[in-house]
């Protein structure tokens, strides 16, 4: 739609950019008011969201290349040019799941209650991030001749231009809202430490499996294309968000016997 928000000269803001920046700026505060309500210490939060933010994009970033790996070998340059679009999220998760547990572990910090704090945070995050892949064109749909369907006419576009797709980054912003509604509600009533991570890897790991099958872009496929890695990836997440479910509901049922 519109990939530059405004350029002054050679200098740029990208409307990509703007939108994942906001996300995070957003999901930040909305930890830090909820380790406050609990009498949890924010400046914890706003600490770990630190590393979380750089391994995520790290992470993400690294993912992206190695899928569009015949674009950058002929650009390397791009590589670095990460505010006109190109973050993977599940490229990012692994690497911020495993620098998170590391933070909390050497800060002697419950992982799972901080975990429960923060989900909500990536949702949120999410929500804005797909707005800015909107307007970049990265994570376009399909082509389809619904109502709504979108059509790219900026050269800057990443999408296809002049064609009705999908609009995909609105659907997968809109599902990051829903789940980010899902887990605040869950968090009041949740009946064990982890229920709300374990809740987003789930809901998560099932929208992004569908919306996947809505998705135009190119990008790598198992099973002679029947599945992307996205998709590979949301089942081993659903598994894994089944088997937490079970453990931490069970560990609960057992301490409840013993007490």
């Amino acid at each position: 739609m519109h990939p530059v928000l405004f350029q002054l000269g050679s200098f740029s803001i990208y409307t990509y950019g703007l939108f994942v920046a906001t996300g995070f700026l957003f999901g930040i505060a909305v930890a830090m008011k909820e380790s406050r309500r609990i009498g949890e210490d924010p400046e914890i939060i706003l600490d770990l969201s630190f590393y979380l933010i750089l391994a995520g994009i790290i992470g993400s970033r690294l993912f992206y290349i190695l899928e569009n790996f015949a674009n950058y070998y002929q650009n390397p340059l791009d590589i670095f040019k990460f505010w006109k679009g190109g973050l993977v999220f599940y490229g990012g998760l692994i690497p911020a799941s495993l620098v998170g547990i590391w933070y909390l572990k050497k800060h002697n910090i419950e992982i799972l209650k901080t975990l429960d704090i923060i989900t909500p945070s990536a949702a949120i995050g999410q929500a804005f991030g797909r707005l800015g892949c909107f307007f970049a064109g990265c994570c376009h749909g399909r082509e389809c001749n619904l109502p709504w369907a979108v059509v790219f006419t900026d050269p800057r576009s990443l999408a296809p231009l002049g064609t009705s797709l999908h609009p995909t980054q609105i659907y997968s912003s809109l599902n990051a809202f829903l789940i980010f509604l899902v887990l605040i509600t869950i968090r009041r009533f949740k009946k064990f430490e982890g229920q709300v991570a374990a809740s987003y890897f789930f809901l998560y790991s099932i929208t992004r499996f569908t919306l996947e099958c809505f998705r135009g872009d190119t990008r790598k496929t198992f099973f002679e294309g029947a599945l992307s890695i996205a998709q590979v990836l949301s089942i081993g997440l659903v598994i894994f968000s089944l088997i937490i479910f079970f453990y931490l509901g069970r560990k609960r049922n057992l301490s409840q016997k013993e007490n």
